[in-house]
């Protein structure tokens, strides 16, 4: 049977707020916002946490979720993500979704399923949002440029593209969420680094740079991605608005 799982890899590690997943807001864990919200998207079969961390696994376990262990020697949550598919014969599409997005939408996981259930030349996907000329230029977000049909031509940490004459193109941001069938995820994570990805530090770029396809839908929501202390007070604050 072909099902789709929505996969979460979460580690404990992390350079800016150590712990993250575990970091309790309104009564409950990040990771398990995360996985709350991803079992609302429609198109999944599977939502599988995926952790090297026996605290996070533990978490999951509590609130009633499904996780499985990994090894800790995975340098990139695609890694590890491809470790759980390998267990998984009967997973043919693949959500990688972040574990510190809890503010993500659900048709917004839909969408990204979507797009490598039903489009046969896609070999992955993933989500972008009109951005402002101004926050082009910010380093940390990551740009998309595409064809007329939707596929990436190119993610940069630049503005792309550069503007000899302003205002003929748009810009786009990209949202770090990724649809895959599961032989691309495969082909992907067992290709070495690329020189645009080692020079970029973008890995989506070793998938481009070996011709697989990466179809893109643009969204209208700014994420709340929890990196830093800062972002947290921020979602603190959203979620006490919403009460």
């Amino acid at each position: 049977m072909n099902k789709t799982a929505i996969i979460i890899p979460a580690r404990y590690g992390s350079s800016r707020l150590e712990g993250k997943p575990l970091i309790e807001v309104g009564g409950k864990p990040i990771i398990q916002w995360v996985y709350e919200k991803a079992q609302l998207a429609k198109t999944a079969d599977i939502i599988i946490v995926a952790t090297d961390d026996e605290r996070i696994y533990n978490a999951v376990i509590k609130f009633g979720g499904n996780v499985e262990m990994t090894s800790t020697a995975h340098k990139c949550g695609s890694d590890r993500i491809k470790e759980v598919v390998m267990r998984h014969p009967e997973i043919k599409y693949i959500v990688n979704l972040q574990g510190d997005e809890p503010l993500i939408k659900p048709e917004s996981i839909d969408e990204v399923a979507k797009n490598v259930q039903e489009d046969e030349t896609a070999d992955i996907s993933t989500l972008i949002r009109k951005i402002s000329p101004k926050e082009a230029e910010n380093p940390n977000l990551v740009k998309c440029i595409r064809d007329i049909n939707g596929y990436a031509l190119y993610f940069s940490r630049a503005k792309i593209p550069y503007e000899r004459n302003e205002g003929k193109s748009d810009f786009y941001g990209h949202l770090g969420i990724y649809g895959y069938k599961r032989e691309a995820l495969i082909k992907m994570t067992e290709l070495p680094q690329t020189s645009y990805e080692m020079s970029e530090s973008l890995e989506q770029l070793r998938a481009l740079q070996n011709g697989m396809k990466i179809k893109t839908s643009i969204v209208n929501f700014v994420p709340v991605g929890i990196d830093t202390a800062e972002d947290l007070e921020k979602f603190k604050q959203i979620i006490l608005k919403s009460k």
